[in-house]
C-alpha cells in the first residue's frame, strides 16, 4: 500500500473527505490515512503492513515468519495467506430520513455513514475478508450477500453512492428480517442513529447474537443532536413525520439532554450486557475512531 505524507490525518477528517466526489477514492484515502496512523501513537503495536501480515502466534510454523519485517521491527510476523482470512461481514446501514440531518459546519449523518461503510468494505477486501451490504429503513431496500472481490466492492460503492434517505425508521422489523437472511454466521456491523423505539431496537440487535454472530454497533449522531445547543427561538420539524413545534431551545435543553443521555446509555448498557461492541460516533469525529474499533474486534476473530 502506498506511503502517504505526514499530514495523513487530513484524510480522516469528515469535512475534508466529504469534498471528494468518488466514494472509492474516499474509502481508499481514509483507510490509507488510518494505516499510517496505526504506526504512530496511540495505535503503536500493530503490524507494519497489517493488511498483509499478522502477529506470530503459538502453533504457527517458523518457516512462515517474514524475516524482513523482523529485521525492521524485531517482532515476529506471519505472512497472511488468503485461506486464513475467511471472515464474512455484513454491514447494515440505516437509510431513513432522520439520517439526512446535518447541523451547520458538519456533514450529514448519511454522508458520514456511507464513507465509514465504504472504508470498512475496502479494509475487509484488502484483508481477503468477504463483505456484504444491507440498506434498510421501513424495510430492507437492498441486500448484497458477502463476497471478497474488488469488483464486488465497486457494486457496494455504487449502492452507497445512490442512497437518498427516505421513509420512516422501522429498525426493529428490518433488523429482524436481516437476522433471518443471514444463514452463515459472521461479523454484523450496524450503522444507524437508532432513532426508534429503543426496546424493540435492542431486541432486534440481540437477534444477531442469538444466531452466534459477532456484532458491532455504530450509533452515528450529529453533535447538535447530543448538545441541543441551538441558543435561540427555533422551529423544529420531525424529518420523518413532518410535525413542527416552535420553542425556545434553552428552556428544554436540560430535559432533552437528560433524555438523550438516557437513550444512549440504554443502548450502550444493553449492548455491553449482550457482548456487543458499542460505539457512539459524532459526525465531527475523524474516521479512525470507528476503524480502530473494527480492527480491535477483527483481531479477536482469528
Amino acid at each position: 500500500m502506498q506511503k502517504i505524507s505526514s499530514d495523513y490525518r487530513k484524510y480522516l477528517n469528515p469535512e475534508i473527505i466529504s469534498k471528494l466526489n468518488s466514494l472509492e477514492l474516499k474509502a481508499k484515502l481514509v483507510v490509507e490515512g488510518f494505516i499510517v496512523g496505526l504506526h504512530r501513537s496511540p495505535y503503536h503495536g500493530f503490524s507494519v503492513e497489517f493488511t498483509e501480515h499478522r502477529p506470530y502466534m503459538q502453533g504457527d510454523s517458523p518457516k512462515d515468519i517474514d524475516w524482513k519485517v523482523f529485521g525492521k521491527t524485531e517482532k515476529y510476523y506471519i505472512k497472511q495467506y488468503e485461506e486464513e482470512t475467511n471472515l464474512r461481514s455484513y454491514i447494515l446501514l440505516d437509510t431513513s430520513k432522520s439520517m439526512n440531518y446535518a447541523s451547520e459546519g458538519n456533514i450529514r449523518k448519511i454522508d458520514y455513514a456511507t464513507t465509514l461503510v465504504a472504508a470498512l468494505g475496502y479494509l475487509m477486501v484488502e484483508q481477503q475478508d468477504a463483505v456484504g451490504l444491507a440498506l434498510y429503513a421501513e424495510k430492507i431496500n437492498k441486500f448484497l450477500p458477502p463476497k471478497a472481490t474488488k469488483t464486488y466492492l465497486l457494486e457496494i460503492y455504487k449502492q452507497l453512492s445512490g442512497i437518498i434517505p427516505s421513509d420512516k425508521t422501522q429498525t426493529a422489523s428490518a433488523l429482524n428480517s436481516l437476522a433471518e437472511k443471514i444463514k452463515r454466521r459472521g461479523l454484523v456491523i450496524i450503522v444507524s442513529d437508532f432513532f426508534d423505539d429503543i426496546n424493540s431496537v435492542l431486541k432486534s440487535i440481540k437477534h444477531f447474537r442469538y444466531k452466534n454472530n459477532e456484532v458491532i454497533v455504530f450509533q452515528v449522531l450529529d453533535p447538535l443532536e447530543r448538545s441541543f445547543a441551538f441558543g435561540r427561538d427555533a422551529i423544529f420539524k420531525d424529518s420523518e413525520t413532518l410535525d413542527e413545534i416552535t420553542t425556545q431551545p434553552y428552556q428544554i435543553q436540560k430535559a432533552y439532554k437528560e433524555a438523550m443521555n438516557q437513550f444512549i446509555h440504554s443502548i450502550k448498557r444493553e449492548c455491553l450486557n449482550s457482548n456487543i461492541e458499542y460505539n457512539l460516533i459524532e459526525t465531527s469525529v475523524p474516521f479512525d475512531k470507528a476503524l480502530f474499533s473494527y480492527i480491535q474486534k477483527r483481531s479477536k476473530l482469528h
